[in-house]
């Protein structure tokens, strides 16, 4: 296991969140960041996670010994991220712990559905994908997370259950949130031809620049998929990207080739945590990026993308 500062492409691809030697995020630092204040913004992305697994046990005999940090709740996001003006959380499932229950996020957002917002994870390959994202959708679930290889298959084309999903998305307002590599793209595209009503949300920025390099074509892949109308690109996870610390400005080209191609409107910040407090990252030098740091963003820009983009998508 590496340390907390450093991550290699496998273990990201393998944890899906770079879920690896995260213990040293501790919850009782959380709320001594140094903050600025100075919009309300909405944070697209996070997990949580508690570690009372009587009510929401862990999938694949996992105990509280793997959870990392042991716990990730409401509070201790929100500790981190109210000094900072964030309002509102889209909560992400973590497949890694829960695997397809979505009932941490689900009962979460329940007690304050002016506050969270959820992207679930289902069986691709169920018999009725409908029905489950039906359910899911009474419960405040506003996304559904894929990935490679969901449905059993090695391309989504081939799922039945997969289609199913992009399908009956539109129909009752869920959008689909592909977690993916750069080569996944062209299935992106494949599926954004043939349900062209779906609102896609793509995590991450396609993990371009996992590898410390951001790849020209594959930035040209992902910006080619703005054609589609409703897709947007999560402005994400800075932790992992590129040079893996703050201040992130080497993130800002690839910002810039998503915003002359998207525009504000379909770009979206969020932060990714808990992974984001791995240091020397914090949760403020993420914010930084987008409100301080480009100067090419105007302000009702950066209103876009630090709030107006996720509560159109996943709060209205």
């Amino acid at each position: 296991m590496q340390s907390t500062n450093h991550f290699d492409r496998r273990q990201f691809l393998q944890a899906g969140t770079v879920a690896v030697a995260a213990a040293s995020i501790s919850p009782s630092l959380f709320a001594k960041e140094k903050t600025n204040k100075k919009q309300e913004i909405i944070d697209a992305h996070s997990h949580i996670w508690t570690d009372d697994i009587a009510h929401y046990p862990l999938q694949n005999g996992q105990t509280v010994e793997d959870l990392k940090p042991r716990t990730f709740t409401p509070e201790e996001l929100m500790a981190v991220a109210s000094p900072h003006g964030v309002t509102k959380v889209v909560l992400i499932q973590h497949n890694v712990y829960h695997g397809k229950d979505n009932s941490y996020i689900t009962d979460t957002i329940q007690k304050e559905p002016q506050k969270y917002s959820g992207v679930a994870c289902i069986d691709a390959a169920g018999n009725a994908p409908a029905k489950e994202m039906d359910r899911l959708r009474k419960l405040g679930i506003r996304g559904l997370r894929i990935r490679s290889g969901d449905g059993n298959v090695k391309k989504w084309r081939d799922s039945p259950g997969m289609h199913a999903m992009w399908k009956h998305g539109p129909k009752i307002g869920i959008a689909m949130c592909p977690l993916i590599n750069p080569e996944d793209l062209l299935e992106v595209n494949h599926f954004c031809e043939k349900y062209p009503d779906t609102t896609v949300v793509i995590d991450h920025f396609a993990r371009i620049g996992i590898d410390g390099k951001i790849d020209s074509k594959d930035l040209k892949r992902l910006a080619d998929l703005a054609k589609f109308p409703n897709t947007y690109v999560k402005v994400s996870a800075y932790y992992a990207l590129g040079k893996k610390q703050p201040p992130h400005d080497e993130l800002t080209p690839m910002i810039h080739v998503l915003y002359d191609a998207y525009g504000a409107n379909r770009l979206m910040w969020a932060s990714d945590c808990p992974y984001q407090l791995t240091a020397p990252n914090t949760y403020g030098d993420s914010i930084a990026l987008i409100q301080d740091r480009i100067d090419f963003l105007s302000a009702a820009d950066k209103d876009a993308i630090l709030r107006k983009t996720a509560e159109t998508v996943f709060f209205s």
